[in-house]
């Protein structure tokens, strides 16, 4: 019998994995910088407001949402004796009229997709509940004042700045228990998914927005994942890290998720839980929603990976990157394992005046399946077959949805066996789909929840309800002319040599023109050169037990990349080298590299800047 997880010759056995869970990023000179639990914490606090020369400290716990409040008030209530304590939920716009500001962006009835809001904080509150306040921290000449929430620092400027922040995953999570609701509802009882949509539309919009500017201005930052271990850090040492961050190497902190989907490889790659069903998801570079973990001394310091984002964009994405996405992460790796599962949905991504139209999202999610794994039987739903009706099609589509015969998918999209290594491009508007018996890098662009599915197999759930189907939103957005002629000649394996050394091969792998982002694959079994080129890179070792990147110049230390790991490289880097090292010194090592394709510009002579406006470059030139 075929085993699930295959074992190419020389990686080691799976019950070896030597995949990070928790990648963190130490910051030198920082042992002293948090403090953890609420007992020290509160000590830390008393601390700065005694070194306050006044007779009155106002303390701002500014709050992302999904932070519990109500503890971190209690919290530091009673150990803190303030003379006044503010709720900043006290100034709220009642629920029902919070709910109407968020009903616009919200879809009406749609389980998933709404609008992206632009609402600000600050729409959120009644500004004559505000005012009072206000007033009633101004009434006060001396004393300890405590104003905790989110919004805090629209009530007051105030003496110390803590930011109590939280990731999203954990955030998910919170919905998924029923432990909070969205940002002035009173809707924690609602399915998890509707809480994560007006999260995800409405709510987290509003709050980046009222975080970016506070950054620069935190006195401490509150890691409130763990309830039973909160952790505060001084804010320089958090915006330390941070610029560390952006000068090497790193990565950010994976999270998994079963799917209904989901298959059992990642269990053994990653050393995840074994019994559990399964695993369909693994997200390892998606900063919207992923975590960075900053080690101070002894203790690891969660924050979103999003605050990246924010504070350090030109360093993280490059000048280029920068001036067409701003300050978002514009590439996405994600693993889907359906090896021992089933198929994906059979679905679409909408296409850019249809994300921008419908959606408010100004770029969309154009894609790519690479096969980090394949068993025997594995397949991709690719592209229309050639002559496929559409009207039949659609009609047969309905039927099923409507409760009627199962669909065909075979009678009207192509099935391409697929093997491990092989790469298929999926550019917005073509129908796709990964079967069973595989382990998909989906490299993409990033705005990841717009997937319209046509067809799910007739399955439940895993809350055992049918997942929402988007007919016409798919069918609006199909390109019928992508049939099975172009798809070969296009979005398989379109693989051309670009450039090779000592050792070493790289490879252009896609994706396609419509596409911003580009992938090359390095084959080496000797050290091979790279270089930002002044844009973000991201990678995956695709192929040997482990790798060692470094720098030419020594400009920051050596970082090892384990096998299916992701690791995002800044655009300030510049050149680093990736080696085999470890086991993998004795066979041949891979990786995917993606990174925003260059706008095309006139450039004057020489080889090298010809090969930047061709994709291509002379032999043992590394350019991409």
């Amino acid at each position: 019998m075929t085993p699930l997880i295959s074992s190419p010759a020389g990686r080691r056995p799976a019950s070896q994995s030597d995949y990070d869970k928790f990648p963190m990023l130490a910051v030198p000179n920082t042992a002293d910088a948090c403090t953890v639990g609420w007992e020290a914490i509160a000590e830390r606090l008393r601390r700065q407001i005694a070194s306050r020369d006044s007779r009155r400290a106002v303390l701002a716990v500014e709050c992302y949402p999904g932070v519990d409040e109500e503890d971190v008030l209690s919290q530091l209530q009673r150990r803190l004796a303030p003379i006044l304590t503010l709720k900043t939920a006290e100034a709220l716009l009642p629920p029902s009229r919070i709910d109407e500001l968020a009903a616009p962006f919200l879809g009406g009835d749609d389980p998933v997709f709404g609008f992206l809001s632009g609402l600000v904080l600050p729409q959120f509150f009644d500004l004559e509940k505000v005012a009072h306040l206000r007033s009633r921290i101004a009434g006060l000449e001396r004393g300890l004042v405590l104003v905790v929430g989110v919004g805090a620092r629209l009530i007051t400027e105030g003496d110390i700045l803590v930011y109590a922040d939280l990731a999203r995953w954990e955030a998910q999570n919170r919905f998924r228990r029923h432990e909070t609701g969205n940002l002035g509802a009173e809707n924690r009882q609602l399915p998890a998914n509707l809480l994560y949509k007006r999260a995800f539309f409405v709510d987290w919009r509003a709050a980046d927005r009222w975080k970016r500017p506070l950054i620069a201005q935190w006195d401490f930052v509150l890691d409130t994942n763990n309830p039973a271990e909160p952790k505060l850090a001084e804010g320089e040492a958090v915006r330390r890290g941070l610029r560390l961050a952006v000068t090497r190497p790193f990565r950010v902190v994976p999270f998994f998720d079963p799917a209904p989907w989901g298959g059992q490889w990642m269990k053994e790659v990653c050393d995840l839980d074994r019994s559990a069903p399964n695993y369909g998801w693994c997200f390892d570079c998606v900063p919207e929603e992923n975590s960075l973990l900053l080690g101070f001394g002894d203790v690891r310091f969660e924050i979103p990976s999003l605050d990246l984002v924010f504070a350090q964009p030109h360093a993280l994405l490059g000048e280029e990157v920068h001036a067409r996405f701003g300050d978002e992460f514009p590439i996405r790796f994600d693993l889907l394992d359906t090896m021992g599962g089933g198929n994906l949905s059979l679905q679409v991504h909408p296409l850019t005046e249809y994300i921008q139209h419908h959606f408010g999202m100004h770029y969309t999610q154009d894609e790519s399946y690479y096969m980090l794994d394949a068993g025997p039987g594995a397949t991709v739903y690719l592209g229309l077959r050639d002559g496929a009706n559409a009207a039949a099609m659609a009609a047969d589509l309905e039927r099923a949805q409507s409760g009627g015969p199962a669909f065909a998918p075979s009678r009207y999209a192509n099935q391409w066996p697929a093997k491990k290594h092989d790469h298929f491009l999926i550019p917005a508007g073509t129908i796709h789909c990964s079967g069973a018996n595989s382990v998909v890098l989906e490299v993409s662009a990033t705005p990841y929840i717009f997937t319209f599915k046509l067809w799910d197999w007739g399955r439940l759930g895993l809350d055992g309800k049918p997942r929402p189907i988007h007919l016409a939103h798919g069918l609006a957005n199909l390109q019928w002319d992508r049939t099975t002629r172009w798809v070969k000649q296009n979005l398989i394996n379109c693989v051309t040599q670009v450039g090779a050394g000592d050792g070493w091969r790289e490879e252009q792998t896609g994706l396609h023109e419509r596409e911003f982002i580009a992938t090359r694959r390095h084959w080496f079994t000797k050290p091979v050169p790279h270089h930002t080129q002044g844009g973000v890179n991201v990678l995956n070792l695709i192929e040997g037990d482990e790798a060692l990147i470094t720098s030419p110049e020594e400009a920051f230390e050596p970082f090892v990349l384990h096998y299916a790991e992701t690791v995002i490289v800044p655009a300030s880097v510049g050149s680093y080298v990736i080696q085999p090292t470890g086991a993998s010194r004795r066979r041949r090592c891979a990786t995917i590299k993606a990174l925003v394709r260059r706008q095309a510009r006139p450039q004057p002579g020489p080889a090298r800047a010809h090969a930047r406006e061709t994709g291509r470059q002379p032999a043992g030139v590394s350019l991409a």
